[in-house]
Formats: structure tokens, sequence, C-alpha cells
């Protein structure tokens, strides 16, 4: 369990509330609306309305005493930048901002922020990827070229085993797992196990490597 300040409580940082309360976090929610503090109060352990842009509201909230600080601030660019070098001033142990445009992501950084999350462009690219695929059915982005993938199971493949299928020797791909029809994961992979029709396949590899093998 980890105690986090959540900062920005719109759509955003919502979801990110509701998520944080699904695994079972401490959070603390801060928003200057009222009506914003009021929605998430059923997934957060507290909440309050405040100005996080005043230093002495910031160094009130004690947050050198949370394992992480999100900034979800996403319609006002100005206090967001405000906010993260002010958490970091008051000695926050780790700060992650958003960031909506490629120039915020590198303002950011230079103030304070240890990560920075760009979900507009994350969604895009995962958009792009998911959706331009008869395979790919999830991705995860582990840097610009290189993720995680669940794509279904060939037809070419079916029957076959790791080792014909052997994606490792062609592809430079990693086969982690398999998922049953019923979303059950295995993370037991071995050489002379049967791929079928009913399960999907977790892949790790380059962006470039998994387009080849799937014939995206």
């Amino acid at each position: 369990m980890k105690s986090v300040l959540l900062i920005g409580l719109g759509r955003f940082g919502r979801h990110i509330a509701m998520k944080l309360s699904e695994l079972k976090h401490q959070t603390l929610a801060i928003d200057n609306d009222e009506e914003r503090v009021e929605q998430v109060l059923p997934y957060v352990t507290s909440a309050q309305i405040g100005d996080c842009t005043n230093p002495t509201f910031i160094s009130s909230l004690g947050v050198r005493d949370f394992d992480v600080c999100i900034v979800a601030i996403g319609d006002d660019f100005q206090s967001s930048l405000e906010v993260t070098s002010l958490l970091k001033e008051n000695g926050a142990k780790k700060v992650v901002s958003r960031a909506s445009r490629d120039i915020q992501e590198k303002f950011l950084l230079r103030n304070g922020a240890d990560e920075v999350v760009y979900p507009e462009k994350q969604l895009a690219s995962w958009l792009a990827i998911r959706f331009t695929s008869d395979h790919i059915l999830d991705y995860i982005e582990l840097d610009e070229k290189h993720g995680i993938f669940e794509v279904s199971t060939p037809k070419e493949w079916v029957g076959k085993t790791v080792q014909q299928v052997d994606v490792r020797k062609k592809y430079n791909l990693n086969i982690m797992g398999f998922k049953d029809y019923t979303g059950k994961m295995n993370l037991s992979v071995s050489p002379d196990m049967v791929l079928s029709e009913s399960m999907t396949i977790m892949v790790l590899g380059a962006i470039e490597s998994v387009h080849k093998c799937f014939k995206i």
C-alpha cells in the first residue's frame, strides 16, 4: 500500500483516484473546485479544497510523507508548473506530472518533475497500433521502440508448439505468457506448449519486429 497525494480532480484525476482506490492505496485528493472534490470522496482516503499554487497551503500538506505526488492538472499549465516546483521544494519524494504537449514535458522536468505522463500522446499511440491490426488486442509501450503486446494466435500457428514457431530466433521476440478464453493468465512458457485458437499470446519485443512477425 502506498500513500499518494493527488492534485487536480478533472476527468483524468478522477480516473486516477478510482484506480488508486481499486488498488487499495491511501490517497489525499486536492482540488480548488468543491464539486470535483465531492465527486471523488467515495474513492479516496481524504480530500481537501485548496489552491496548491499557494506555498503556505502546500507546506501544510506534509508532502514529504507521501510516497508519490501526482499533479493531474490538465487545463492550466502555469498552475501545473508551479505546483510541481512547490512540491519538490517541500521535499516530495517523487513527483509525477501531466503534460499535454511536448514542450510542457520539458518544462515540467526542468521544474522538479521526476516523471511526466502524456496521456493524449500515449493513448494516440495505443489507438494507432491497436486498431490498425487484426492480431493486436492490447499494447503497453515500454519506450519508443519496445512494448508488450497481447496478440491473437495466427491461424498458421494453431496446433504448433512454441518451439516450432520460434519467434525468438526469427524475430527476436519473447513469448512471456498466455491468456485463455476465460482471461486466466499463464506465465509458464515451455517450448513444447501447443498453441490454440482460443488463447492469446503475450509478446515482448521491438515494435518493428512485432509488425514484421504479425504482418501488421
